[in-house]
């Protein structure tokens, strides 16, 4: 690929900008999840930001993410659950911000020396998480749209919040707990009508190489969850042979939805294939808020785009990384507001690739500076264990 490095520093200095832009927002001073559309601090959003955060190594938006960090242990429920808007307590349910609170943590620990930050909020979390596994082992199970697909249904064992529980115990130093993850989740689904035997279901697709997006007792999606099968091949839980099957089997995809027009550049969907109206797991309201190719449904989400390339560079595909790099940044280029030199949207449409979302994304701009430095230094910082 022939094409100038100055792009991708054009695009990370813009990048800076709108973390810096975001930095404080009118809820208690706290950063904005988009610069207009989402003052609000979303917990999630924040909280997978600190990659970016800590490789730009900016001090002001270091000192806002330990601002944020504090500000949650403070409104942290007294069982230990993390509240989905940072400033409100009251706002609980959902199933990703406990574990990605842990993994923050632990990220802001690494990066700042602090072993003992926030060591009694930790405590409470680590405690909240044991409580979620009903077979009380070591999958992680949750309710329906309680992640960040909150239009979409993610039943029982979700493989994106059990990867964001394996990411954490590992850089937390739980090696063992991390393990007995690991192997549970390499456990097939259940894919009879009953299970006499008891078998314990697990994540691991008999006929496909990528792990299913949610699995309980007889039941199991196979679809495909870019998000969770990045983060799984990041942190390391996917084998190499599993990552490099994983990683061939999406261009391969990718190259088939291009062909058939739903989907029109080579970047991947967060979710495929789409659920269509005649699918069984097809829910009435996705009519108006998750259409095919629209957000939960296959949206592309810069975000979920800079973790696949973070999990490329894992699996040794440099060039690869590198090409989806540059994909990435001219996408981020494209905005609602055609006042914008860069937009960093929320989301883009599968079919034509239009920004469908909020522009100046706080989640798109901080993971596009973690995409950059994991390309650029051939490593994946904080997933290095």
């Amino acid at each position: 690929m022939d094409r100038d490095w100055k792009e991708i520093e054009q695009a990370k200095s813009a990048a800076l900008d709108v973390l810096l832009y975001n930095v404080e927002g009118p809820f208690d001073g706290l950063p904005r999840t988009a610069a207009w559309g989402y003052p609000e601090p979303y917990t999630r959003d924040l909280m997978i930001s600190i990659l970016g955060v800590a490789v730009s190594e900016n001090e002001q938006l270091v000192t806002a993410m330990e601002k944020t960090l504090n500000t949650l242990s403070k409104n942290q429920s007294l069982r230990g659950n993390i509240p989905s808007l940072v400033h409100d307590p009251d706002n609980r349910g959902a199933s990703d911000t406990t574990p990605l609170f842990l993994l923050a943590v632990g990220i802001f620990r690494e990066l700042t020396g602090k072993k003992d930050f926030l060591d009694d909020a930790v405590q409470k979390a680590l405690t909240w998480m044991e409580y979620q596994s009903p077979s009380d082992d070591f999958l992680v199970a949750q309710q329906p749209t309680s992640d960040w697909r909150d239009e979409q249904w993610v039943l029982g064992y979700g493989l994106y919040v059990n990867t964001v529980t394996y990411s954490y115990l590992k850089i937390m130093g739980f090696t063992e707990r991390a393990a007995g993850l690991q192997n549970a989740m390499e456990h097939f689904t259940i894919t009879t009508p009953t299970n006499p035997s008891h078998l314990h279901e697990g994540m691991q697709l008999k006929h496909k190489p990528y792990y299913a997006l949610w699995s309980y007792k007889i039941y199991n999606s196979e679809r495909f969850d870019l998000l969770g099968n990045s983060l799984a091949v990041l942190s390391g839980l996917a084998s190499e042979k599993r990552a490099e099957e994983i990683v061939k089997w999406i261009e391969n995809y990718c190259d088939i939805m291009i062909h058939n027009n739903d989907l029109a550049l080579k970047l991947a969907p967060n979710f495929f294939p789409f659920i269509l109206p005649e699918d069984k797991d097809w829910i009435p309201r996705y009519e108006q808020y998750n259409l095919p190719g629209d957000y939960h449904n296959g949206g592309i989400w810069p975000f979920i785009t800079a973790l696949h390339i973070a999990a490329l560079v894992r699996a040794g595909k440099t060039e690869l990384a590198k090409e989806k790099l540059f994909l990435l940044t001219d996408l981020i280029k494209k905005s609602r507001n055609k006042d914008l030199e860069y937009g960093f949207n929320e989301w883009y449409k599968a079919q034509d690739g239009e920004p469908m979302g909020q522009d100046w994304q706080t989640w798109s701009a901080s993971l596009y500076l973690y995409a950059v430095a994991c390309v650029e230094t051939n490593t994946t910082p904080f997933f290095i264990f």
